[in-house]
């Protein structure tokens, strides 16, 4: 799993989450930080509504939170997940090797190939992806 931080640099970054079952959240806030939350249908479920989305946790779950502000919660994406935004520009992922300890992530946008690691597989997805927003934005205010 990545960590808050990249998470957060993700969603900076501009990353947006559309809520689905099997997502997994944090909720930056005193006392909630280090809980894990993952959205189900029996526990916490995502409402639309006209003026955003509501995480609802139901049932005695989670007994002092009946929900939160979507931009509230924190998306911890998982590593399928983080793989899977990088699209067409992946090309592989490398496991610790001799030297390294780190995981390496290769990707092949219109730039050409370019190398992104991480302490775990889903961390060296995460920068990678982050790398992917934050040129995908700057062709865009180009």
């Amino acid at each position: 799993m990545i960590s808050q931080h990249l998470a957060a640099d993700l969603r900076d970054a501009g990353l947006r989450w559309r809520p689905a079952a099997g997502d997994r959240f944090v909720i930056p806030q005193a006392g909630l930080e280090d809980e894990l939350f993952t959205l189900s249908e029996m526990t916490i479920e995502a409402r639309e509504y006209p003026t955003g989305t509501i995480l609802g946790f139901n049932g005695t779950t989670e007994w002092a939170l009946d929900s939160v502000a979507q931009e509230d919660a924190l998306w911890m994406p998982r590593e399928d997940q983080l793989r899977e935004l990088l699209g067409a520009t992946f090309r592989a992922l490398e496991g610790p090797d001799g030297d390294r300890e780190t995981f390496r992530v290769t990707t092949a946008p219109v730039a050409g190939e370019t190398t992104f690691e991480g302490a775990t597989a889903a961390d060296a997805y995460g920068v990678a992806v982050l790398a992917l927003v934050r040129h995908a934005l700057h062709d865009v205010d180009a």
